[in-house]
């Protein structure tokens, strides 16, 4: 399964990928417009978040020869 969603990915240019995230933070927007509190939550929260969902791919881009 993964070496067919391998073989797309690699069909895709940086226009594809920057608009892939364009939808993603137009998701985002409105899935906080759905649910309001959301934007209750403590920003310490927040970056352990983004901490921890960026530890891997900083690993694998960076750090992994």
């Amino acid at each position: 399964m993964f070496e067919k969603w391998n073989a797309r990915v690699r069909n895709l240019n940086f226009t594809d990928i920057k608009l892939i995230k364009w939808a993603v933070f137009f998701a985002t927007i409105a899935i906080v417009k759905f649910f309001p509190q959301l934007l209750r939550i403590d920003y310490w929260v927040l970056i352990a978040l983004v901490i921890i969902s960026s530890a891997r791919p900083y690993y694998r881009f960076w750090l992994k020869k």
